[in-house]
């Protein structure tokens, strides 16, 4: 099973200023999230942010904060708890008809269906709020994808027991090569050369 970039949308979770200096290989983590940033928007991928307590912790950085088409603010550890899973789904249809159709009052909205239900998610710390939020995206009938080499935590263990969990509940592990391949899926997509200055 492969990613497919018109299914796809980008999540990235809580690269804050005040938290990424304390991040195990924080800089590489960085700049691993920008470049999926980078390929999202060049290949037409819906980009989100997420930011934990902004008020305490800052802004995402801001390379990062500028690729997103919003950034959500959030308290809770799960961005799920604070609206993330309604961006992510088109808004429910209303009831629709004739007049020869059912009075309104037994009609039934047509439930919203995500228009692209593939998450590929990656954040800081590990542990905490990635964990949390992709859990409950998985709770949420997404498909998760968790960009390992852009997610990080303060300890490696912890950020590795992270991916275990991830793993044992479903999501797929990979890494910011793999989402870039995988998205053009060969070299002579028109985007190629693009895309692959980005990872070289």
């Amino acid at each position: 099973m492969l990613l497919d970039v018109s299914e796809c949308q980008l999540v990235l979770v809580d690269y804050q200023a005040r938290l990424m200096p304390a991040i195990h290989e924080g800089p590489q983590v960085l700049a691993n999230a920008v470049r999926l940033a980078r390929m999202a928007r060049l290949l037409g991928v819906p980009v989100w942010g997420t930011e934990q307590n902004p008020q305490k912790l800052g802004a995402n950085d801001a390379s990062l904060r500028e690729l997103c088409q919003r950034t959500l603010s959030k308290m809770h550890f799960s961005a799920v708890a604070d609206g993330l899973a309604e961006c992510l789904r088109p808004p429910a249809r209303g009831a629709s008809g004739n007049a020869r159709s059912l009075p309104k009052h037994l009609q039934k909205s047509t439930p919203a269906a995500a228009e692209r239900a593939t998450l590929v998610v990656a954040g800081c710390e590990a542990h905490v709020c990635l964990l949390q939020t992709a859990l409950e995206l998985i709770e949420q009938e997404f498909d998760v994808w968790v960009v390992t080499d852009a997610c990080g935590s303060r300890t490696e263990r912890n950020r590795d027991a992270a991916f275990d969990r991830l793993a044992a509940a479903g999501a797929e592990l990979l890494t910011t090569e793999m989402v870039a391949f995988e998205w053009l899926r060969t070299a002579g997509h028109p985007l190629f050369r693009e895309v692959h200055a980005l990872i070289k």
